[in-house]
């Protein structure tokens, strides 16, 4: 009989209406700590945030070259373990082209240009500045020629890559800056081909220069204090569970303040043999200072300004953007063209002559591009149809009458 006794059932501790308010609790509570601590949270100081990715980039560029030169002593002994290999059979040169010169190995290139590495004080660069500043100031003159710049970038912002909760992004400000960049202190330094320094803090020897690979550094300074700023607005779409469930207008604004760092630019030489041209490549290291002025507005009524933690979010997206492409590792790759002279790259002479007649037609007519043709045209070309004076005849004969001689007009 005992046996068909059903146990008794334990009771719930909680009934339904208590742990329904204690979950409407845990969401409040959630909520609460997320709108205190992600919108309203204080973000940490702009030096402390830069020093802590200062030393972000130096431990990672320390790893790396260390790295680097463990590969190197791992190869070293793999060779040295090896046996040599046979000589190549040397092919016949030609009679006709001259021996070409012994290769000129970075200590020779030093000591023909007379620069000496250990003791050439750095350069200003206040030439090179100039020069900058020009071709900055033509480009911002065409970006704002038909609004150039501004369509490029609708079409980046609205292309393929946009995810599909947000919404058309249109540009709402835009600002090149007025400022120039600032390059100085400029030094050249020997490096390897992986673009270590020789013998760090300690005198260049240029012995240490001849494997393949070595080439020249330039290191300079550069310091940019500006205002260049790109602001946009879009929405941010709720597609769930019904499409447009909700709509979130975001506006932010951009930035940069102010950068500070160190560049290095160096060629590498083309090979024939691989049929590689000659290539330019810049980098920064990793010691630069990159500022930012975000301003953020999130809703349409109630408006939130300027949260800290979307700064925060869209500053670090925004370095780590930079480090991924220009930062010590990694390096910009550049093709120069041929630097022999091409006769379709020549320009003037006569082409400057076809291009103030071509402009001026446009503007005023052909009868006024004649009459500056004959006004630019060099004063000998119009001399060569003029008639040979008298006293200089060498055929006229000597005791003639006037008007002897045929076709020349003589007073009576």
């Amino acid at each position: 009989m005992a046996q068909d006794v059903c146990p008794a059932r334990s009771e719930p501790s909680l009934s339904f209406l208590q742990g329904l308010i204690l979950g409407q609790l845990s969401v409040v509570l959630l909520i609460a700590a997320f709108i205190k601590f992600f919108i309203f949270g204080e973000a940490p100081s702009t030096e402390e945030t830069a020093s802590l990715r200062a030393n972000e980039r130096r431990s990672r560029t320390l790893a790396h070259k260390k790295s680097l030169l463990s590969l190197r002593s791992a190869a070293t002994q793999r060779q040295g373990s090896q046996p040599p290999a046979h000589p190549a059979l040397n092919k016949k040169k030609s009679s006709i082209l001259r021996s070409n010169p012994p290769t000129l190995t970075i200590g020779s290139i030093l000591d023909k240009t007379y620069y000496k590495v250990d003791s050439h004080q750095p350069e200003s660069l206040d030439w090179f500045n100039v020069l900058v500043a020009q071709t900055i100031a033509q480009f911002r003159s065409d970006a704002q020629h038909d609004d150039a710049i501004l369509t490029s970038l609708s079409k980046a912002l609205n292309g393929n890559s946009r995810p599909d909760f947000v919404d058309e992004i249109r540009v709402s400000e835009l600002s090149l800056g007025e400022d120039f960049p600032i390059f100085s202190n400029c030094r050249i330094i020997p490096v390897d081909e992986d673009g270590l320094h020789f013998g760090a803090g300690k005198a260049f020897d240029p012995k240490l220069a001849t494997r393949e690979g070595a080439r020249l550094q330039a290191r300079m300074d550069v310091d940019l204090s500006d205002m260049i700023t790109l602001a946009v607005e879009t929405k941010l779409l709720l597609n769930f569970p019904k499409r447009l469930s909700a709509v979130l207008p975001v506006a932010l604004a951009v930035s940069v303040v102010r950068f500070s760092g160190t560049l290095s630019i160096s060629f590498i030489p083309s090979n024939p043999s691989e049929n590689t041209p000659t290539k330019m490549t810049f980098t920064f290291l990793d010691d630069y200072r990159l500022d930012f002025s975000i301003r953020s507005l999130l809703g349409s009524r109630s408006r939130l300004q300027d949260v800290p933690k979307i700064a925060q979010l869209v500053e670090s997206r925004l370095h780590r953007w930079f480090d991924e492409r220009c930062v010590e590792p990694r390096f910009q790759e550049i093709e120069l063209p041929s630097m022999w002279p091409r006769k379709k790259n020549t320009r003037g002479g006569d082409e400057i002559i076809a291009n103030i007649e071509q402009s001026i037609n446009k503007a005023q007519g052909g009868d006024i591009a004649k009459e500056v043709r004959h006004e630019i045209e060099p004063e000998a070309d119009g001399l060569r149809y003029r008639r040979r004076p008298v006293a200089d005849d060498t055929y006229s004969v000597s005791g003639s009458m006037p008007g002897s001689l045929p076709g020349i007009d003589m007073p009576t």
